[in-house]
């Protein structure tokens, strides 16, 4: 992946050279305080979110959460781990909040509680990778973040169709893991 990004950087700085070489270094520096201005905003946003989850789960809220969230669990990964279910949990909150980097951590822990050990991934654990990757949201803070960085004047405009976008391609991917699973599971037989 650096490669890729050493060759993106390489290439357009030889573009600007060759359409406008005067402004290479003042387009450099402007390029380098927008992204310092971007991440201390983003660092902002991170932080209080961060630190509403950690009262969550310092409160015992994550606990009750896991407990409202049991029969969606149960049914959608089959864990019977309180403490597992209480991280999904908590990864699935996290992701509704927009949160993706927030919810990383919670996700590995669940993760390594889910290894059983064989070399290849459970269907919990393959559902885990799938929700977490397109994570209904119902509050895309990060977006917003970004938005309102950029400038923009309706930041919030993006929460009903993040909503319904990411509904359907959630339920979708439920259905076609566990379409998949079944797949496999009679192949095997």
């Amino acid at each position: 992946m650096n490669r890729i990004w050493l060759v993106m950087i390489l290439l357009s700085i030889c573009f600007l050279l060759w359409s406008d070489p005067g402004s290479v270094l003042s387009e450099m520096l402007d390029a380098s305080s927008q992204a310092l201005s971007l991440s201390a905003q983003l660092c902002a946003v991170y932080a209080v979110w961060m630190g509403i989850l950690e009262l969550v789960q310092a409160s015992g809220l994550s606990q009750k959460l896991a407990k409202i969230l049991h029969p969606v669990i149960k049914k959608v990964f089959n864990v019977k781990d309180p403490e597992t279910e209480a991280l999904i949990a908590m990864n699935i909150s996290a992701n509704m909040l927009g949160l993706g980097n927030a919810s990383t951590p919670l996700a590995i822990k669940a993760m390594k509680r889910m290894d059983t050990g064989s070399p290849v991934a459970s269907p919990a654990m393959i559902m885990l990778i799938v929700i977490n990757a397109t994570s209904i949201q119902l509050l895309p803070t990060t977006v917003i973040g970004l938005r309102q960085a950029a400038g923009s004047t309706s930041a919030a405009d993006i929460i009903l169709p993040t909503l319904i976008t990411t509904v359907c391609t959630t339920v979708l991917a439920i259905v076609l893991v566990k379409l998949c699973h079944k797949i496999f599971k009679r192949r095997q037989k």
